[in-house]
């Protein structure tokens, strides 16, 4: 996911060097989101400088190496006001790794095969919802860091939500759903080894 925005936003509150940036970073967004890499912070630097977003200088150390020191620019500010004034659609779109996962099950027509995945998928989004509980009560302080968990909760909550749905509809009155699967593609009925056709034929 893009963070060129979200370093203009630290920036505009005054000029900062990488390993500034990186733990500022990860302090106002919060532990959910993880560790930025500081080989792809100075990357987008050198992208926003590159578009003229950003401006920077070097400051002498008297042991270490130079700091390069980024500032915004006015095309930054710029580019930060057009940004925070759009609304922000899904950049995947609602493609996920795991409604792949359910669509292959299903294809299997096993109902232990469908369980089995969701039952995984569960015990993995409980531990993540404890884990997220846990964080939210470290840092009840930060109005926005705490924000940003309840949010990521309620996500793992319309997770689970899925799952009960697709326990309901793929497995529930004998997995009839996955049957009728099998037989909406293959043109045979699972219990007969007939196609609708043979089955007129035959009556």
């Amino acid at each position: 996911m893009p963070i060129h925005h979200a370093v203009l936003a630290l920036l505009s509150d005054g000029p900062g060097h990488g390993y500034e940036l990186k733990g500022a970073f990860e302090s106002a967004v919060g532990p959910q989101w993880g560790p930025l890499n500081i080989g792809h912070l100075y990357q987008v630097l050198d992208r926003l400088a590159r578009d003229g977003h950003v401006r920077s200088h070097r400051v002498a150390q008297e042991v270490r190496p130079d700091r390069v020191v980024y500032e915004i620019t006015d095309s930054g500010r710029a580019e930060l006001a057009e940004w925070m004034a759009a609304p922000s659609p899904r950049t995947a779109g609602f493609r996920d790794d795991f409604f792949l996962k359910v669509m292959a099950a299903a294809q299997s027509r096993d109902p232990d095969v469908v369980s089995d995945v969701l039952r995984a998928q569960r015990a993995f989004l409980l531990r993540e919802l404890r884990n997220l509980e846990d964080l939210r009560a470290e840092h009840a302080v930060d109005p926005v860091v705490s924000l940003l968990l309840a949010a990521a909760t309620r996500h793992v909550g319309a997770d689970l939500a899925f799952l009960d749905d697709a326990e309901e509809r793929l497995l529930s009155h004998g997995a009839k759903a996955l049957a009728e699967l099998a037989t909406a593609r293959t043109g045979v009925d699972p219990t007969t080894r007939q196609s609708p056709t043979t089955r007129r034929a035959s009556a």
